[in-house]
């Protein structure tokens, strides 16, 4: 399912425009989101999740628009999002937890458990559905957090920083099974860290100014990128690059 967003406009009370004519499409499978802080990456995907009112724009979930309390209503059924910070209740099991959000989204109580053995199978947890989440590592966290907004079988599932703050091993298995999400549905991946863009993602969009400046493939990301060999020892050559990019594009607004 096809998301579009059309000369989109948000600015909160009192402050300047954080989004200013954003026009976006994002396709099926997996699309990165890359931008410095404070380009408006939390204002669109908190627009794109209805946690905000669409007032200047369009934005459309499928033939959805969000500008509408009808559009934003059936939109959310078709929705799942994983904020960059969320809480599990630590007394309830990991099929619990699961299966509630399965009935927060609208299942019939009937259904949330067997919703809950197929999200946990999903994102390769099924083994821990018993346990309680207070036990889990972070990288299970994840993927509880993950399976809890796939339960009821969202056509686009919407990650904020999937990976932040995991190990590498626990960084990779999060990877392994959002791209297998990608096979079957669209997914939107907010993150700074270049390493997942370039291991997961079939496009990349980058935000800067309220804006996004490019979008494409990573390998025309990298293309557009004239690496270097100096600079700060402390960051790749791509990172040091990527800074600069975005240094030029934000200037040349």
């Amino acid at each position: 399912m096809r998301v579009t967003v059309e000369e989109l406009a948000f600015g909160y009370r009192g402050r300047k425009k954080v989004l200013n004519n954003l026009t976006w499409t994002v396709e099926p499978g997996v699309t990165g989101l890359l931008g410095p802080n404070g380009a408006g990456k939390t204002t669109l995907l908190s627009l794109l999740v209805t946690l905000l009112p669409v007032r200047e724009g369009r934005l459309l979930i499928g033939e959805h628009d969000l500008s509408t309390m009808a559009g934003r209503s059936r939109a959310r059924r078709l929705l799942g999002f994983v904020p960059q910070h969320f809480s599990l209740a630590g007394e309830l099991t990991v099929a619990d937890t699961v299966a509630y959000a399965a009935w927060a989204h609208g299942l019939a109580r009937d259904r949330c458990a067997r919703a809950a053995r197929w999200a946990l199978e999903s994102v390769d947890l099924s083994e821990f559905a018993d346990q309680r989440t207070s036990t889990l590592s972070g990288g299970q966290r994840q993927r509880v957090g993950i399976a809890a907004a796939l339960a009821h079988d969202p056509r686009i599932l919407v990650l904020d920083e999937p990976t932040a703050g995991l190990d590498p091993g626990q960084r990779l298995r999060v990877r392994e099974v959002v791209a297998g999400l990608g096979e079957e549905r669209t997914v939107l991946v907010s993150t700074h860290l270049i390493e997942d863009v370039a291991h997961l993602c079939s496009r990349v969009g980058v935000l800067v100014g309220g804006r996004i400046e490019f979008h494409g493939t990573f390998p025309e990301l990298e293309a557009l990128i004239e690496d270097t060999s100096g600079g700060s020892p402390y960051g790749s050559g791509f990172e040091r690059a990527y800074d600069r990019l975005i240094e030029r594009v934000g200037g040349h607004r």
